[in-house]
């Protein structure tokens, strides 16, 4: 059979036109398919791909709490120690008569009757006593002073009657076992507003200030044994 040139240029054209389908029908494919550039694909079944961030590793020891990134953790105030005795105060402060811690603890006394002994050797007293202050670093009082001369000696010596203003200071504390910590003044300044008679002026004057040495040293002992 004879071709002519009109029959194969139309074959040539169709060949073309079959090639150009085939072409298109691939690119088509190609656009559809999972495998497209670019485009993660994930395990089948497990659908779309994700990507997860690590969780950040923390150096922290175990059992130790971690703030989150600016956030601010308060770290508890560490527990304050137990609190040594309070210090003496206007209520557990006392005179102890005649400088003993076995006599008698006198608080704001009046100092009637036979009076507040102030020395072990019955030679110094207080009497009617009117307290200005009372507290537990000073207590402050006006009255009478009553003073042995002990001229020519403690028993035959006179007593004079003073005025006086009285001031108590340095307390010292007292432990005891059976009773609650309290505090005994250990040292007296006296001043005498019509000053002193002459028997007594001088070297016989009157120990002023009077540090009760024997007292202290009797109260701290109980707190060290």
């Amino acid at each position: 059979m004879t071709i002519t040139t009109a029959g194969r240029f139309r074959q040539v054209a169709s060949f073309a036109s079959l090639a150009c389908a085939a072409v298109l029908l691939t690119a088509c494919s190609s656009s559809a398919s999972p495998a497209a550039a670019g485009t993660a694909t994930s395990p089948a079944g497990s659908g779309p791909a994700t990507t997860a961030a690590a969780p950040a590793s923390s150096s922290a020891a175990p059992g130790t709490a971690v703030s989150a990134p600016g956030s601010v953790t308060a770290t508890p105030a560490a527990s304050a120690s137990p609190s040594a005795v309070a210090g003496p105060t206007a209520a557990t402060t006392f005179l102890a008569e005649a400088q003993s811690l076995t006599g008698a603890l006198l608080h704001k006394p009046s100092c009637d009757g036979f009076g507040c002994g102030l020395s072990g050797d019955s030679t110094a007293f207080l009497f009617h006593m009117v307290w200005n202050s009372w507290s537990g670093s000073v207590a402050v009082g006006t009255g009478t002073y009553r003073i042995d001369s002990c001229d020519p000696n403690c028993a035959a010596g006179h007593v004079y009657s003073v005025a006086t203003v009285v001031t108590f200071s340095q307390a010292v504390e007292v432990c005891s076992s059976s009773a609650a910590p309290h505090w005994v003044w250990t040292r007296a300044s006296f001043s005498y507003p019509q000053g002193l008679p002459r028997a007594l002026q001088g070297q016989n004057a009157p120990q002023n200030p009077w540090t009760f040495s024997a007292l202290a040293t009797a109260a701290q002992q109980t707190c060290t044994s």
